[in-house]
């Protein structure tokens, strides 16, 4: 798999510095062929810091497709005022040798590989890491929780704070057992980490995981619901014993059904557990959208 993160070499003038004197070369003649990115910057200015290894981040993925030029204000103020610079960073796009595009302040990679697609027609390339990601997200959904799990910890292992692959590590491990390696990925990531959507989701499948392990047998618990309706306990940890089979339908409307017959019992656990449920499936996962419907149907019936 070191081949899906490994860069490939960068050609020597896909990112450059360039001043008043050379800027006609680098950018109006240079985007003649190929589109340029000017990224206006400052030392003293703290968004550019940001915004700088992102773009060239960008740029060097989409291999040849796009150039870019930096350009310090400080050093070339002229430039910086013969295209309006009002603040930085500044980034201008040029093409056939004019400026077509361009936008103010830091952007998210995920924005600047739309500004780049813009510009080039659709190329901005993958990053390396997003394709072993891609690779290890279809795997842990095949199945292959072990071979997913080795691409997670390479991209851990190259970037650290990489929220993907922390989140997909944890998901993996879960899947093939390892809960203890589990929680030893979340004691070491940092408290602003644990807190990303992807990686809180993965954090919240483990403690599922944990709760599910001493459920108890489906068949004793039904008997025991049949018994009594309203043995909340019961219903709730058949709940956990579906999950624990795999059954993520039949967890979510057990704990539905709970809701429905007393909503306040041990002060809203059901529900309580049942955002956990919606929390580790992700939002937008089927499971998620139709248990919330039916949630909805019940608590405003």
């Amino acid at each position: 798999m070191e081949t899906l993160i490994n860069a490939a070499p960068d050609p020597a003038d896909l990112i450059k510095d360039s001043n008043q004197n050379s800027f006609m070369a680098d950018v109006i003649e240079a985007s003649r062929e190929t589109p340029v990115i000017v990224d206006f910057w400052a030392p003293w200015c703290g968004p550019c810091k940001q915004l700088g290894p992102a773009l060239e981040k960008v740029v060097r993925d989409a291999k040849g497709a796009v150039r870019m030029v930096k350009i310090n204000i400080d050093e070339n103020p002229a430039i910086a005022q013969q295209m309006r610079v009002q603040s930085i960073p500044a980034v201008f796009a040029f093409f056939q040798g004019r400026p077509v595009d361009g936008f103010q302040g830091a952007l998210p990679e995920s924005q600047i590989r739309e500004f780049v697609k813009r510009l080039t027609g659709g190329a901005a390339g993958e990053s390396p890491l997003d394709e072993a990601l891609d690779a290890a997200d279809q795997m842990l959904e095949a199945g292959d929780a072990q071979g997913a799990g080795g691409i997670y910890s390479q991209v851990v292992q190259h970037d650290p704070e990489n929220v993907r692959g922390n989140a997909g590590l944890i998901r993996a491990l879960v899947a093939i057992g390892q809960v203890e390696q589990a929680q030893q990925v979340i004691d070491q990531l940092p408290e602003q980490l644990k807190k990303a959507p992807e990686v809180h989701a993965a954090i919240s499948s483990l403690e599922l995981a944990s709760e599910s392990v001493d459920a108890g047998e489906v068949a004793e618990l039904l008997a025991a619901i049949e018994a009594d309706p309203k043995n909340h306990q019961a219903r709730y940890d058949l709940a956990m014993a579906l999950f624990a089979g795999g059954d993520r339908e039949g967890a979510v409307d057990a704990l539905i059904e709970s809701i429905r017959l007393n909503r306040e019992w041990e002060e809203q656990k059901a529900r309580k557990q049942l955002v956990k449920f919606f929390e580790a499936f992700g939002h937008t996962d089927p499971v998620t959208v139709e248990g919330r419907r039916k949630l909805s149907a019940v608590l405003f019936s």
